[in-house]
């Protein structure tokens, strides 16, 4: 078998999404490291408390504390052949899961990462997701409000960033077009637009000075977020990793390279189950789940071991 990791962008953070791993052993290490980046606060208790839990920098941490401890939990039980993916600030988390960075790294960058968004928009700007228009169609209509097609989930599904006022008028032109969803997402910055052109420059320059690691011959192949793209070379894979900020990402060329590595098996790491729904449409012949919907680490690893 070949398992294919995604893992979750923001805007699906709930009270519950640690779960399955807040009192596992294995992901402890995670959960302290992540402590000083959120003031302090333990990250399973920020997150059962249920508030602030979409603020960008809260947000991109988050997601990327659940990507490592979810992947520490299977680590032990995964196929010899499997690739990882992610979605967003899931990009980052694995380069953590393929072994190139170590969790302290991936967290510390995902802070930065969302502090040079924010510092480079300020508010007033978000990001909004549209099914059932073709993308060329989308693209055109984001042009018109003044936004930016942000990533390509699939043919006729995408999403648009740009200022929050603007998008909501979007979105219901998209609805009166035939758009069978059209809402305004739980993140408050446009990342994968050219208005994060500068934070796509200071990112690129923290990622030049963090420390890389090779990774172990066991570690899953690492897939461009950006592209779908085999990362082989540091250099390049780091290039893409700071220009997608600020350039549109083709997920659905992601979830196409999972198809042509073969993966029979897709697991989503992460809160939610966003990237599992689209991988299930573009990949019909495997078996797709969200660890957001087992019930036990048991299960898991019976799903992972299942032919």
């Amino acid at each position: 078998m070949t398992l294919a990791i995604l893992l979750s962008g923001q805007g699906a953070q709930h009270p519950a999404m640690f779960a399955l791993t807040a009192d596992r052993p294995e992901a402890q290490e995670v959960f302290e490291a992540a402590r000083p980046l959120l003031g302090g606060t333990d990250p399973r208790d920020l997150v059962r408390a249920g508030e602030g839990l979409h603020g960008n920098r809260t947000g991109q941490v988050l997601c990327c504390v659940a990507a490592l401890a979810g992947w520490r939990v299977i680590a032990a039980d995964r196929p010899g052949r499997a690739i990882v993916a992610g979605y967003s600030i899931g990009d980052l988390a694995a380069w953590g899961v393929a072994g190139r960075f170590d969790g302290d790294t991936v967290l510390r960058l995902a802070a930065a990462r969302a502090e040079a968004m924010d510092e480079a928009v300020g508010e007033g700007f978000g990001l909004a997701g549209i099914r059932g228009i073709g993308l060329d169609a989308l693209e055109g209509l984001a042009r018109r409000h003044g936004c930016h097609l942000a990533i390509r989930n699939a043919a006729d599904s995408g999403v648009v960033g740009g200022r929050r006022d603007a998008l909501e008028t979007l979105c219901l032109e998209a609805t009166a077009k035939g758009a069978q969803r059209a809402i305004l997402l739980d993140v408050r910055t446009p990342p994968h637009t050219p208005l994060l052109a500068r934070a796509g420059e200071r990112f690129r320059a923290l990622l030049a000075e963090a420390p890389l690691h090779r990774p172990p011959p066991s570690a899953p192949r690492l897939l461009s977020g950006l592209d779908g793209a085999t990362v082989f070379q540091p250099v390049g894979g780091l290039d893409k990793l700071a220009g997608q900020i600020a350039r549109t990402i083709d997920w659905a060329g992601c979830l196409e390279a999972c198809g042509e590595y073969g993966a029979t098996h897709v697991l989503e790491l992460g809160p939610g189950h966003a990237l599992a729904t689209m991988a299930q449409a573009a990949l019909p012949g495997a078996r797709v789940h969200a660890l957001d919907a087992f019930r036990s680490v048991e299960g898991v690893r019976d799903w992972i071991a299942r032919p």
